[in-house]
């Protein structure tokens, strides 16, 4: 521990601890000089923070959300793909993931904002005006789903507008709904959706699903699910709850509206990269562009997991790469000790 600061453990983590650190009387963090500022505590964050610490790194990760874990919490189906793990949704395997977290001797703060960031001078800056000073810094700042951006699609969150079709289809039972997307996600929502609701209506902009061969031949192998083409929703529309979506298809003279009480959106991600925009080579798609060492075009300046990764975001990949940029940071550091 630092001197003049003190413990705060609570259970943020679930099936572990969350270790974070304030300084006490009126010094701050600004006055702190890490060997690594992780941002983001998702897989990717929390592997490079426990290899760091197994490496004898000076660690601190900046995590905005209440609790660590990142996408996992929105994983509700089973998660068989992790070698030697399998868990029954993403939140039991972020329990296992974290087992270690606990013990470790990295600071994690979770609720922290941070307001900016200069990555050459590896200064980050929090809304509490706090400032964090790091030999090196990790962004593991994950995705965030993509909005259709229209007229309903915030008014109707929690009334109609489907999280999850594994967590929530149950709930929606005996109900039409409509599913906006033509990738793997939305075939499994669809898929799902269909067990249990009388129709589901597929709506995608392109001429083809994007979904993989064995999930588009199911999608057409229901009687219940119908697939518009070239088409967008324009509109969610209902008073209390979802009634209806307005479908505009290509050369329609004019939209229609068809009556659904349940909306599921799955037209991909955004890579959380704001913040360091203009300061770091991002692709067409705002992706953190990387080398085989996960570091970007700044030095000592890595980013990790979902964030740098558009072709192949796995759980695995994210652990993988956090360890990758752990030991990169530990071989540079440990030539200057």
């Amino acid at each position: 521990m630092l001197p003049g600061s003190f413990e705060i453990r609570d259970n943020a983590l679930a099936g572990g601890s969350v270790l974070q650190t304030k300084i006490a009387g009126s010094e701050i963090a600004n006055r702190l000089m890490h060997d690594v500022i992780i941002i983001g505590a998702g897989p990717a964050g929390l592997s490079a923070a426990l290899w760091c610490d197994e490496l004898g790194l000076d660690t601190i990760v900046l995590e905005q959300n209440e609790q660590a874990g990142g996408q996992l919490h929105s994983i509700y189906g089973p998660v068989v793909n992790y070698p030697g793990v399998h868990a029954k949704d993403g939140s039991e395997f972020f329990e296992r993931f974290s087992e270690r977290t606990g013990e470790a001797e990295f600071d994690l703060w979770t609720n922290t904002e941070i307001e900016s960031i200069d990555v050459k001078a590896k200064r980050v800056r929090l809304r509490s005006g706090e400032e964090l000073q790091g030999i090196s810094i990790i962004i593991a700042t994950g995705v965030r789903r993509r909005q259709l951006g229209i007229p309903g699609e915030s008014e109707f969150v929690g009334h109609g507008l489907i999280e999850s079709a594994s967590r929530d289809r149950n709930e929606f039972a005996g109900k039409d709904v409509c599913v906006v997307g033509g990738g793997d996600a939305a075939a499994e929502n669809a898929l799902l959706l269909a067990e249990v609701c009388p129709t589901v209506t597929v709506v995608h902009r392109n001429k083809a699903l994007r979904a993989r061969p064995t999930f588009v031949q199911q999608l057409q192998s229901q009687h219940c699910i119908t697939i518009f083409l070239e088409a967008v929703v324009t509109r969610i529309m209902g008073n209390h709850e979802v009634e209806a979506v307005e479908i505009r298809r290509k050369d329609a003279l004019k939209p229609f509206q068809m009556a659904v009480q349940g909306v599921v959106i799955r037209i991909g991600v955004v890579p959380n990269t704001q913040l360091f925009r203009g300061q770091l080579e991002l692709d067409d798609e705002g992706y953190a562009v990387v080398n085989n060492r996960q570091e970007t075009n700044v030095v000592n300046v890595f980013a990790i997991g979902d964030v740098a990764n558009p072709l192949a975001p796995t759980i695995s990949g994210a652990a993988g790469a956090g360890a990758t940029a752990a030991k990169v940071i530990a071989s540079r550091l440990g030539g200057r000790r």
